[in-house]
């Protein structure tokens, strides 16, 4: 498996996002080749500030194995974590993130902040970004025209 198909995998859930009128992102989290927790943004649904893709992603992948620490799992999500999600990610020890577009406003995995390489926190991450940007774009630019 590849970046590029689990990156479809996220898109899937950020089209679920739009569906249920919340802003389109969509995350996964894998390990060994298997999702092992999923999530789409439903802060507005759910009126829960944390109810961010990557928060139920991980929550999900959590319960599946038990545990908090995430070793060896990958997180592809379709837009660069918030502070709140890079610290919940650092958090969880993955190993990785990958993100289709960064967010030149909130990002917080190299953007505005990196605390996923803060050498002064205890766990550092690696990231990747820019699989299916185009289509990560075109989803969130179609749902605020809409909105606007």
């Amino acid at each position: 498996m590849n970046d590029l198909f689990w990156m479809q995998e996220a898109l899937v859930r950020a089209k679920r996002a739009k569906e249920q009128n919340e802003v389109p992102v969509g995350a996964i989290v894998v390990r060994e080749n298997k999702i092992i927790g999923e999530g789409w943004d439903q802060t507005l649904g759910k009126s829960d500030p944390t109810a961010h893709a990557e928060i139920i992603a991980l929550r999900e992948a959590a319960r599946t194995l038990q545990n908090y620490r995430l070793i060896d799992a990958t997180m592809y999500v379709t837009l660069e974590p918030c502070a709140m999600c890079a610290g919940a990610l650092v958090n969880a020890r993955l190993k990785r993130v990958v993100f289709a577009l960064a967010d030149a406003k909130t990002g917080a995995c190299g953007s505005v902040f990196n605390i996923i390489d803060a050498p002064c926190l205890n766990h550092r991450l690696y990231s990747t970004q820019g699989i299916l940007e185009a289509e990560s774009l075109a989803l969130l630019q179609d749902f605020f025209k809409v909105r606007r």
